[in-house]
């Protein structure tokens, strides 16, 4: 399995800040492992996407009050569909390697009926990859990658946009009108994502563990 690469924070980093470099790296991960992703004779790539996928979706889900509320509903839809998808090609690789390590040690005369069962775990995989093939083209179209670095963008605008509001001599008169991607953020009293307020170090990896801390073989 690919290793996550370690993403550093501090407690005095704002946590949308923290929510913009994290999602970056997190997405491009992501992406990165999509080559070669169909090839059912290197099933580890299929795996390392569908991690990737689930180290992605738990990010997002701790960062969601940084993020546009209506194109964050849509950028986490997207990744758990296409997590979903990942899955269903993994399983039967995963029961594919096991029935061939069993069949392995059996005797001549058990092997016709263990091959019938691969046989059907073959045909479910290659069901799994119709799936999985049409959803990366999905994903494409939709340019997943492009919104999520986008949602990042907005997290980096709050940043920028608290920070001006709180130095010193800079009145309502000096600030400049929203654009229409700042008033989609969420609303500048948000607790969550004051600049001055410091996060956890750890907050990423801890949280993340949550949700990926049950991955076995699959």
């Amino acid at each position: 399995m690919a290793k996550a690469k370690d993403i550093a924070t501090t407690p005095w980093e704002p946590y949308a800040g923290a929510a913009a470099r994290i999602v970056r790296v997190r997405a491009d991960e992501l992406f990165r492992h999509a080559d070669g992703v169909l090839d059912t004779g290197d099933i580890e790539r299929v795996h390392d996407m569908r991690v990737a996928s689930r180290r992605l979706r738990a990010v997002l889900e701790i960062f969601a009050a940084c993020f546009p509320k209506a194109e964050y509903g849509s950028v986490l839809r997207d990744v758990k569909q296409l997590a979903d998808a990942l899955g269903e090609r993994r399983d039967p690789d995963v029961h594919i390697a096991a029935m061939d390590a069993f069949a392995a040690a059996q005797p001549a005369a058990n092997r016709p009926g263990i091959e019938r069962f691969a046989a059907e775990l073959r045909d479910r995989q290659g069901r799994g990859n119709e799936v999985l093939a049409a959803e990366l083209e999905r994903v494409r179209a939709r340019d997943l990658h492009g919104r999520l670095l986008a949602l990042s963008d907005a997290a980096d605008l709050l940043v920028r946009r608290r920070e001006a509001a709180a130095a010193p001599g800079v009145g309502a008169a000096d600030r400049a009108e929203p654009t229409a991607a700042e008033a989609a953020e969420p609303p500048a009293g948000d607790p969550v994502v004051t600049a001055a307020e410091p996060m956890e170090p750890s907050v990423e990896s801890e949280n993340g563990a949550r949700h990926v801390a049950e991955e076995d073989a699959a």
